[in-house]
């Protein structure tokens, strides 16, 4: 502890009354209610209200500022019994009152601690190393054993604080499609923040599970995101992140899920060799139907059509449609989910690529009815419409092709104009032979042009960003 530190918590415990804890009320009870309960929000509340700082009071029980607020929000609970201990002896409440032992158990802890911190590293504490009589060893490991079992019997996160990362890890899933990437990416990253801080403890191997699980989900968010930007390096990153967090979270359906989501990304930005790998390692630890499997199926199918394998991509149409009819989903906009305008997203691309182009329109004017005319996944419809301008250029219909893919890419708001839209976009100019670029590819090539510089533009944060 620092000398500003200890300064610090001298004058507050000064200033905290011990006669509070005794003759203190909370909202019309007396306030040793809550401290036989243990009730950490309202006794931080009740300092605060009396004007002690959160600041303050985090630095007397050795927690952050943030924490003590949050505590104090209720957003958190302490049920540790070491912290409810510094919490008593930093805020000068009486022990028994918290239920945590007698007054006169406090030296010897104090002294117990002190004499452990004297020990060189490495060296085994015993009576004879140092100083000790053998019965007061014998005291101090009885203590040490009831530390144990307190640590090994309570978790560093309550049932109520693991609720709310769930929570707020499905709220992310909730509003991420509708989302810019750019705006998910910051708020996700708070929440990954704290899943890390509360995974690197020591925690119960159900509490670790559930945490593993939510890391999962977030760290698949964050893996879109930055493939939605075109950061296929990082997303790459993200992705493997993703999935030791599934695996360890011991979930089936989180594994075939981390798997068949990561297997997107080559298909946009590398090989669609390896999205077919991908799609085969969460097929093949696919135990039961479920949304995930039928995701995985159709990204299989999708980039088979597109390496040109014709007969394993129409065999791999009807196993994803299989699975779909075995699984199914609700009609949810949230990530993650599989509904039946998913799965219509990607067999629409897989029929553009094997040029089923009569197929390919009936399967896009179906999805895109699905998704409704103010879809709240706005990409989707983007990039069905591109998959149309694709089969309209196969069906050598040029000018048609670049006005239905300028009007794909400027539908959307402009910080979802992203280079998982734009690449696909100008793979429409790619697809145009040269002789054939009449005035509206060239004005959809410049379109692409401009956009991303634009997108360069606001990545560099110069201009508004979104709420």
């Amino acid at each position: 502890m620092s000398a500003a530190h200890q300064t610090l918590e001298v004058i507050m415990v000064a200033r905290i009354d011990p006669a509070w804890w005794t003759s203190g009320t909370w909202e019309g009870r007396p306030i040793r209610q809550f401290l036989g309960k243990r009730d950490v929000a309202v006794i931080f509340r009740f300092l605060h209200a009396r004007g002690v700082s959160y600041g303050a009071i985090a630095a007397l029980v050795d927690v952050s500022a943030n924490r003590a607020a949050e505590i104090a929000k209720g957003a958190r609970q302490v049920t540790a019994y070491e912290v409810l201990e510094r919490i008593a002896l930093g805020l000068n409440i009486p022990r028994a009152a918290m239920g945590l032992g007698r007054e006169q158990d406090v030296p010897a802890v104090r002294e117990v601690r002190s004499l452990r911190a004297q020990v060189p590293k490495g060296v085994p504490h015993s009576p004879q190393l140092m100083g000790e009589r053998p019965s007061a060893d014998v005291g101090g490991l009885a203590r040490l054993r009831a530390e144990l079992d307190e640590a090994l019997s309570s978790s560093t996160v309550s049932p109520r604080h693991l609720e709310l990362v769930e929570e707020s890890t499905s709220e992310h899933m909730r509003v991420y499609p509708s989302a810019a990437p750019t705006v998910m990416l910051s708020r996700l990253a708070g929440e990954c923040a704290e899943v890390q801080v509360l995974s690197r403890r020591r925690q119960p191997a159900t509490v670790q599970a559930r945490l593993s699980g939510a890391a999962a989900l977030l760290a698949t968010m964050c893996a879109d995101a930055l493939m939605r930007l075109g950061n296929a390096s990082e997303a790459r990153l993200w992705y493997r992140t993703a999935i030791h967090a599934a695996d360890d979270s011991a979930d089936p359906r989180l594994q075939v899920l981390a798997r068949a989501q990561a297997a997107m990304l080559p298909y946009y930005f590398g090989d669609p060799h390896q999205t077919v790998a991908m799609a085969d390692q969460a097929l093949a630890i696919t135990t039961s139907a479920s949304p995930s499997g039928a995701l995985a199926a159709a990204g299989r199918a999708r980039a088979l059509a597109r390496l040109g394998a014709a007969d394993q991509a129409r065999a791999g149409i009807e196993q994803a449609h299989r699975m779909f009819d075995e699984a199914g989903d609700d009609d949810s906009d949230a990530a993650f989910r599989f509904p039946a305008k998913r799965l219509l997203f990607y067999l629409s691309g897989a029929r553009t690529w094997l040029g089923d182009t009569k197929e390919a329109y009936r399967i896009q004017d179906e999805a895109l009815s699905l998704y409704g005319p103010r879809p709240r996944v706005p990409i989707d419809p983007a990039l069905i419409a591109l998959d149309r301008a694709l089969c309209l250029v196969r069906d050598l219909r040029f000018a048609e092709a670049a006005v239905a893919a300028c009007a794909a890419v400027s539908g959307l708001p402009e910080l979802q104009r992203t280079e998982i839209v734009l690449s696909k976009a100008a793979e429409v100019v790619s697809a145009i032979p040269q002789p054939a670029q009449g005035r509206e590819v060239v004005e959809l090539a410049e379109y692409v042009r401009a956009c991303r510089e634009r997108s360069r533009t606001l990545a560099a944060g110069t201009a508004v960003r979104e709420p």
